[in-house]
Order: C-alpha cells, then structure tokens, then sequence
C-alpha cells in the first residue's frame, strides 16, 4: 500500500547538510503495523512527513497504492491527506474550544459531511475508543489518555487506508500508553489500514508487526534486546 523506495529528504544547515532520510526503503501493506524505532533526530518524523504527503522526497520515490506522490497536484496531495490519511500525534493536537464529539468530527466535515451525520459518526468511533460518556467534554477535562484516544477516534474516524502516528505515547505514562497502542494498533487492524508508529519508546514492540530501526536518517536493525525482553 505505502512504498517508500530511496528516499532522500536533506536539509542545509549553516556548514553542514543534514540527511534526515538518507536512501530508505520501506513497504507498509494493508493491515500491517510496522514501528519505526530510534532516538530523537534519527529521521524518524522526517520519514512520517515524506509518507503523508507533508514533505517532498529530494530523491527517490513515495508511493501509496502505486501512485508517486510527487507527481500529484496540490489539490491531489490535499485530498490525499484528508481522504486517505489518519494522523496521530504526540500533543494530541485537539482544539480547546471543542468538545470530543466536535473534535473527530473535524475530519468527516473537511470531507464534506453534514453536521448530522459527522456527529453520528463521531459518537460512534468514541464509543470504539470507550470515551461516547465523554462525548460532550472538551479537552481540558480529559486526562492526557482519555484526549489521545479521541485523538485516535479523530484519526480512525474516516476510514482512513493509512495511519500515521508520531510518538503517540511521548505524553502518556507507561501504563496508559500501553493501552493507547494496544487501541491504536487494534482498531487499525480491524481496517485494514497500513499504520507506521514511530517512537523512542521500546514498548511499542508488542503491539508492531514489524520494527524497524533508524538511525542518522537510515534503516538499521531492530533492537532485538528490547524486544527479548519485552517478550520475557
């Protein structure tokens, strides 16, 4: 569903050129969850942007479904985003101002939804996430957990062919962030959308089919420690 084949994404900085994506190559299919793993500044939310459309590659090829990314128009590349792709993040990034239900409604509306039916819709992917009590509350009266899954009820609410997630547990506590992957990584599934979650917390290792290591912008190996001790 989602290739990316040579990547390159570079950035100038004063007396140094930075490779952020440094010739990667990936392949995320339907249903999959593939973490990428490795410390700040290895490339890992550079990579994500590339994915999302969000960032041009320098070299190579991005590809979903088959088609180059490159080659799409603005307004392509914006329907791309709000029709095909879900995104989690490490702030939550809700709108203070909006309750629950008016947060993952957002999506459906930007598609053109009526306000009936983008509110159905939204009750109904908090319910998924646990959260339809909490419809009516705004972000300030949720804990930091409860506003990530109506961050993951917003991100899954349309349907979305590919999830992208950065760092969704970076805010949480240990134990609450093991049952927001455990959330996000079963709820994508159920779609079958092609998810890549990228992290410096080994805990995700459960929750993946696949980890990927990256470092100074390139694939490496998976921390195999990590996982062997995750798995006892």
């Amino acid at each position: 569903m989602l290739e990316l084949e040579h990547a390159r994404k570079h950035y100038a900085s004063p007396g140094a050129v930075i490779h952020a994506v440094d010739g990667v190559c990936i392949n995320v299919g339907a249903g999959e969850v593939v973490a990428i793993y490795g410390p700040s500044g290895s490339g890992k939310t550079t990579l994500l942007l590339l994915a999302g459309g969000l960032l041009r590659a320098d070299a190579g090829c991005v590809r979903f479904e088959g088609h180059d990314l490159a080659t799409l128009s603005r307004h392509e590349i914006l329907s791309y985003r709000r029709t095909m792709l879900g995104f989690v993040f490490q702030s939550f990034n809700l709108i203070a101002g909006l309750t629950a239900a008016e947060n993952v409604a957002i999506p459906l509306l930007l598609q053109g939804l009526d306000h009936r039916r983008a509110h159905q819709r939204a009750l109904q992917a908090l319910e998924e996430v646990d959260l339809a009590p909490r419809a009516g509350h705004v972000p300030t009266r949720l804990s930091g957990g409860e506003q990530q899954r109506v961050a993951i009820a917003r991100a899954l609410v349309g349907d979305p062919r590919l999830v992208l997630a950065d760092e969704p547990t970076g805010n949480l506590d240990s134990e609450t962030g093991h049952g927001v992957l455990d959330l996000l990584s079963t709820l994508s599934r159920a779609r079958g959308a092609a998810t890549i979650l990228v992290t410096h917390d080994a805990g995700v290792v459960p929750y993946a089919d696949r980890v990927i290591g990256m470092r100074d912008g390139k694939l490496t190996e998976p921390n195999l420690d990590a996982q062997a001790a995750l798995r006892g």
